[in-house]
């Protein structure tokens, strides 16, 4: 785990933004407290109450993020991934990274990555955001959403002023 380079953690207001959030059952332990940590961002941001969808396991996560992208301004897709001793996980995880980009680049629609890709268990909840952990990757993927969202509504509106935290016009 690296973190080299991550910004620190702003929340953009973002009031009246409908948001959805995906998230799956696998691993509920870790995916529930991303969750949290996500509705938690949403709160602070003043969006309206997201719209919570649980799959079965990350390979449903971007059907579903397709489906909530037709009538939510930004959409936050939250599972975790843990490697095993057979080649299935770089395939899931490859899947899953590719079905949320396409999602995001069809529908113009922010998807926030919040899937954890592991080697271990431990290293899901040093990224869980859970108490005393060293990343926060629900909130992380909920604010990334939430401003490119900002970005891109401001991008459709004529405007001296671009962007999420940016003077550039």
């Amino acid at each position: 785990m690296s973190g080299d380079g991550r910004p620190e953690l702003r929340v953009a207001p973002a009031p009246n933004l409908r948001v959805g959030i995906v998230l799956t059952e696998w691993n509920s332990e870790v995916t529930e407290i991303l969750l949290e940590r996500a509705l938690a961002v949403a709160a602070e941001a003043g969006t309206r109450t997201p719209t919570v969808v649980r799959v079965p396991g990350a390979v449903e996560l971007p059907v579903v993020a397709q489906q909530l992208s037709t009538n939510h301004d930004a959409v936050v897709a939250l599972g975790l991934v843990v490697q095993g001793g057979t080649p299935h996980f770089e395939y899931v995880c490859d899947a899953v990274t590719y079905g949320l980009t396409r999602v995001s680049l069809d529908s113009g629609v922010p998807v926030g990555n919040g899937v954890l890709t592991c080697l271990t268990m431990d290293q899901a909840w040093d990224r869980s955001g859970r108490p005393g952990s060293k990343e926060d990757k629900g909130a992380e993927a909920m604010a990334a959403a939430l401003a490119t969202a900002k970005v891109l509504k401001d991008l459709k509106t004529p405007s001296t002023r671009v962007g999420f935290g940016s003077d550039v016009g």
